[in-house]
């Protein structure tokens, strides 16, 4: 990554196809004002360099059965460096963990979890959160709503400081 500059069109690309990754190469490079080879070559160039990590639908959870949304705070035993790769590792491999976050202060981790119900959330809970490995407490927070669930990055805000520092 460090080896590619991003220029303004780069960044255009990227803020184009986090807002509709389906787009055609075409109409993308329509938007961006370059004809579409040289589009599509910018694009395989952000996807080698690791800026475009994957392309991936927005599903609806609730509209799935998905109805049970907990954030999970996690602090544990142990912070050596092993330790934190080791429940790192474990939480990759729940599905119900849909992120972690390692975070500074009092907890080490927060957790984003989703879950069918809340008996099936109370199950993983306590079968395999608390009682996994170098945890020593587990504090839950259920979402009552979603307020804002905006996905990718802010590009105008990044847009604005470049051309303020320009």
């Amino acid at each position: 990554m460090a080896g590619h500059r991003l220029d303004p069109i780069d960044r255009q690309i990227l803020a184009e196809l986090q807002a509709d990754g389906r787009m055609t190469n075409v109409e993308l490079a329509k938007r961006v004002g370059i004809s579409a080879p040289p589009c599509l070559r910018r694009v395989r160039t952000l996807e080698e360099a690791g800026y475009i990590r994957g392309y991936h639908a927005d599903i609806d959870a609730r509209e799935l059965g998905f109805e049970v949304q907990v954030f999970a705070m996690v602090r544990l035993q142990s912070q050596a460096e092993a330790d934190l790769t080791a429940f790192e590792a474990r939480c990759r491999a729940w599905p119900l963990v849909r992120e972690c976050h390692m975070l500074n202060g009092e907890i080490d981790f927060i957790l984003k979890c989703v879950s069918p119900d809340l008996s099936t959330f109370q199950s993983f809970l306590t079968a395999e959160l608390t009682a996994a490995e170098n945890v020593a407490s587990v504090k839950t927070s259920l979402v009552i709503r979603c307020a804002k669930d905006e996905p990718g990055l802010p590009f105008d805000v990044l847009e604005a400081r470049l051309n303020r520092s320009a």
